[in-house]
């Protein structure tokens, strides 16, 4: 039997593995090795000469509370647990509930205990990270639940309390009241579908009018437990008399124990006034509880909202501000409406307009490797990226910079120096005369273009300027990668750099664009360019590292001057 789970086990935790693309396996790297670790402990003999001793290779079942089989069991948990805190209460306030079905709810019971008993074990068994490494050793584990506290709060969910059934009868269904205790699990599943699901706002609405239905399920239980205790009928507060008509069904009782429940909580209707004491104490409390149910609702009502409509309100705001400089600058209405049109474009079709900043608390690698696996089809058509390690391919899609241009738009010009290059993602982009008419070419989806002017290849008859005009024919999504930001990376991957200018080189010789004879002044004055925007860079480096050592030299005069300072009063003063 235990091999079957465990075989179970193996099949939900490793599914099978997804084919990966080419470019992302580079950024993963080789897979990491998982050699089984064999525990060993020491022990004395009889001589008391410690000696090791080794455990059995056999893998014991350790859980990952990242993988799936521990979400679908904290599912499994939650209903157990909701059955218990629903029908528990109701079962022993409305004793017919339990009287008449008392054989169709002892198995579900005891099948909620073993669930109990069984979560006892999943605890046990589920690994916690230490230095950013999930423990498995089962010591460790068994150790560190046994001595929290949870392990008490389970331990007492799950006694026998059904023995008590002897003595006071099997309908006192008050002796169960200890498996509500487990309700800490229904939080943590929670927890746990919400960061999955794709629609939070919406769970957490769901799970608000869940909390406020129980709260309603159990006060109404409470109030016809109340009006037993009281005396059915006896004053207009509490519940009328079963035996008149139709207040005798079971469903009219829990119906209008409910009804007055929700009037009571939401303070929304008139209730009967109460007559005793303790009807006024628990009418007090109720109303305690309903306030604080009505401020809830209103405070994350409202919060959920704000949070829904957060992009638009943050998007709105932008274009606010830009309409308003724009009446401030006395822009042409033409070009207003321009404007106008792009921001609805951009909404219109969930264009971000700063990809940088939502994945800005994520590491490098993962918002590459998010980049890569968003736009990879795009990327896989440029030539730039084929052969590129998977440092540089990294920090290359970093660079990278979403553009939307509009309609009618020029992305480049001939004649303009080019600095940065353009890989068309979505639309449509001309490749149009001086006139803006004539209409040579087409650039669809995949597309590059400007590759070879922000490389500054040494020879190159051009001089780094663009050859074509290249206009918008409809709103057309590109990515951006600047000279500045190329050369910055390249200058890390110099080896990579070479490649990519000999790769230049060679498109621009099949063209007959480069320069074969040495000594060319174009040819001097690019690479003179060359080094001096290296020299730039490297010299703006230098300033910042001399800045910072000239603030540390002083900061450590400053308090060399202070120790010497105290020394001549202590020796002053002991001299004195």
């Amino acid at each position: 039997c235990s091999c079957r789970v465990n075989k179970w086990l193996k099949i939900v935790k490793d599914p099978p593995e997804e084919k990966k693309d080419e470019i992302i396996a580079r950024i993963h790297g080789p897979p990491m090795p998982t050699t089984p670790q064999i525990a060993s402990t020491t022990s004395t003999d009889k001589s008391g000469q410690p000696q090791v001793k080794k455990k059995s290779k056999t893998r014991h079942w350790v859980i990952d509370p990242a993988e799936g089989f521990y979400f679908w069991w904290l599912l499994i948990i939650t209903l157990a647990v909701f059955y218990n805190l629903s029908l528990v209460i109701a079962r022993s306030c409305f004793k017919a509930l339990q009287k008449e079905n008392y054989l169709v709810w002892l198995p579900f019971d005891y099948a909620c205990d073993i669930i109990y008993i069984f979560d006892m074990v999943v605890r046990q068994k589920t690994g916690f990270f230490e230095q950013g490494l999930l423990v498995k050793d089962k010591d460790r584990l068994k150790k560190a639940y046994r001595s929290s506290f949870q392990y008490y709060i389970d331990l007492i969910s799950i006694l026998p309390t059904d023995l008590g059934y002897i003595f006071f009868g099997i309908h006192q269904l008050e002796l169960r009241f200890n498996r509500v205790l487990r309700i800490s699990r229904m939080f943590e599943c929670f927890e746990r579908v919400e960061t999955r699901t794709t629609y939070p706002n919406l769970f957490r609405i769901s799970i608000l009018v869940f909390y406020i239905i129980i709260i309603i399920h159990w006060n109404a239980c409470i109030f016809y437990a109340l009006s037993r205790a009281i005396g059915f009928g006896s004053d207009g507060w509490v519940y009328p008399d079963p035996a008149i008509p139709p207040f005798d069904t079971l469903s009219r009782k829990y119906v209008y124990s409910l009804y007055w429940s929700t009037l009571t909580l939401t303070t929304i209707g008139e209730t009967p006034m109460p007559e005793k004491d303790i009807e006024y104490l628990f009418q007090v409390f109720d109303f305690l509880v309903g306030v604080l149910i009505f401020a809830t609702i209103v405070g994350n009502v409202g919060s959920m909202i704000s949070n829904m409509n957060a992009a638009r309100s943050e998007f709105q705001g932008k274009m606010d501000s830009i309409k308003q400089y724009m009446q401030f600058r006395a822009v042409s209405k033409t070009l207003q409406k321009r404007v106008i049109k792009w921001f609805d474009y951009l909404w219109t079709n969930k264009k971000s307009t700063d990809e940088q900043a939502i994945l800005g608390l994520l590491p490098d690698t993962l918002r590459a490797e998010i980049a890569i696996s968003v736009h990879l089809e795009t990327l896989k058509r440029v030539s730039i990226f084929q052969d590129c390690e998977p440092g540089l391919l990294i920090e290359l899609v970093l660079k990278l910079r979403p553009q939307v241009f509009s309609p009618g738009d020029y992305v480049c010009r001939k004649g303009d120096v080019g600095k940065e290059m353009y890989i068309v993602k979505e639309g449509k982009l001309g490749v149009v005369g001086d006139d803006g008419i004539t209409q040579y070419a087409v650039l669809g989806d995949g597309a590059y273009f400007g590759e070879i002017s922000i490389l500054n290849i040494t020879g190159n008859k051009t001089g780094n300027r663009r050859t074509a005009n290249v206009r918008s024919i409809g709103y057309t999504d590109l990515f951006c990668l600047s000279k500045d930001d190329l050369l910055e990376v390249l200058s890390e991957y110099p080896g990579a750099k070479s490649v990519l200018e000999e790769k230049g080189r060679r498109m621009l010789m099949k063209d007959g664009l480069v320069n074969q004879q040495d000594g060319e002044p174009g040819l001097d004055e690019q690479a003179a360019l060359q080094r001096v925007e290296e020299m730039e860079r490297r010299f703006g480096k230098l300033q910042i590292k001399f800045s910072r050592m000239t603030a540390e030299n002083a900061s450590s005069q400053q308090k060399l001057k202070q120790r010497i300072n105290e020394l001549e009063v202590h020796l002053g003063t002991h001299a004195s």
